[in-house]
């Protein structure tokens, strides 16, 4: 969506994470009384590889022949807190990664690229010629029902 905002266009884009290969998420809804800061979480559940072709992917739950012991996961060690999402990594790894990525696009040197603090999402401000200003808010959702 978007919208105007004091002198910005302000767009908000919703952006699904999808697991990548040897892992999936599974929705764990919070069943308590009283609502926490999110109503569920979102647990990153280990597959076993080992009988599928899947190239150079390890199997993070089985030890392979030449290493006894299992692989660890990059997306449980870089964006989890124990085996559920962390959506403050996730955002501090996005916010980290989006002022390289913006300097490989040909706008780049037309637009002033500035990563705005959030723990939750990721806030980016663009200004451009003519002092034009554009906020794009990255906010992070999986998919209920996605493998």
């Amino acid at each position: 969506s978007w919208s105007i905002f004091e002198d910005r266009i302000l767009y908000q884009l919703l952006v699904f994470l999808q697991p990548p290969s040897g892992h999936s998420f599974r929705l764990e809804l919070y069943g308590g009384t009283r609502l926490p800061e999110r109503c569920s979480n979102i647990r990153v559940v280990l597959e076993c590889t080992c009988l599928r072709k899947m190239g150079d992917i390890p199997c993070f739950l089985h030890p392979s022949k030449s290493n006894e012991t299992a692989q660890h996961s990059p997306l449980l060690k870089t964006l989890c807190t124990g085996s559920y999402l962390d959506v403050e990594e996730i955002a501090c790894w996005v916010q980290n990664l989006v002022p390289t990525a913006w300097e490989h696009l040909p706008q780049w040197q037309h637009w002033q690229l500035t990563v705005l603090p959030s723990s939750h999402s990721c806030w980016v401000l663009l200004t451009g010629p003519s002092d034009m200003q554009l906020c794009a808010v990255l906010v992070f959702a999986v998919e209920q029902g996605s493998p």
